[in-house]
């Protein structure tokens, strides 16, 4: 079995960003997430102030809203060395368009810019940050993963829990064909065009089933939940749990995603 190797010294002070649907419907992803980071060497808070993101409010043009949410997580967070997330859909939120709410000169646009500086989705910042290099847990079979749009185009995320999940001791990573291809949830997306959705979800199934995989892992809970929904109507045995829960080797005491608790 691997051992955590930690290279860096230094113990940053971060700032747990738990998202919604992890709050609200996951919340072992939150505990996994927060395991992690603070295995890797990270004196970790969680805010009990902070709030949606606001990207379902920027995504629907609503930016008076999107703007109040941001500063209130702005203000709960700006404190801490970094912002760290198990999501690269929120944390692309944080980094990428929390500036462009805020585009004119002015202290918040100053503070959405230099919190953005610092927000990472989790398991690129426990690679690329803390330089961690392994963990020590079990995961037994076959597993694929699926990239997240978000976490892929904005945030840079796509070895990084590769590199990660290869450490697990008896999981066996198997890469599915147009790994990097949409789900179809897309937020609002599935709902504004639902046809397409069925269809992005329908194909990112096929493929992962011909990979052989017992368990479909990705970053991010949106791409997760809806393709459990997928899994669970068509009656397929394949298992579903974020990343993160892998790595903490929090995965035998909870239902996968999408199956009854």
């Amino acid at each position: 079995m691997s051992e955590t190797v930690f290279k860096n010294p230094k113990r940053p002070k971060v700032g747990l960003f738990v998202t919604c649907l992890v709050d609200l419907f996951r919340p072992n992803v939150g505990f996994s997430a927060l395991e992690l980071l603070e295995k890797a060497g990270c004196d970790v808070s969680v805010p009990d102030v902070q709030t949606c993101c606001g990207q379902p409010g920027y995504n629907s043009g609503d930016f008076t809203t999107a703007q109040s949410l941001a500063r209130q997580v702005i203000a709960a967070f700006e404190e801490f060395d970094y912002v760290v997330g198990p999501s690269g859909s929120c944390m692309g939120m944080l980094r990428e368009h929390y500036p462009e709410l805020f585009p004119l000169e002015g202290a918040w646009a100053h503070r959405a810019k230099k919190l953005g500086e610092r927000c990472y989705e989790l398991t690129s910042f426990l690679t690329d940050v803390m330089a961690l290099e392994s963990v020590d847990v079990t995961y037994t079979g076959k597993v694929t993963y699926h990239d997240s749009c978000s976490s892929l185009r904005e945030m840079g995320v796509k070895g990084q829990p590769r590199k990660l999940l290869k450490t697990v001791a008896s999981l066996d990573l198997v890469e599915m064909e147009q790994t990097e291809v949409c789900c179809g949830f897309g937020g609002s997306f599935c709902v504004k065009y639902p046809e397409i959705s069925a269809r992005l979800a329908g194909d990112k199934i096929a493929n992962a089933e011909a990979t052989g995989a017992k368990t479909l892992v990705a970053g991010d809970m949106g791409c997760l939940m809806n393709l459990a929904g997928r899994l669970k109507r068509e009656r397929s045995p394949i298992k579903v749990y974020h990343v993160a829960e892998v790595l903490a080797g929090r995965t035998q005491d909870v239902p996968s995603i999408g199956e009854d608790s």
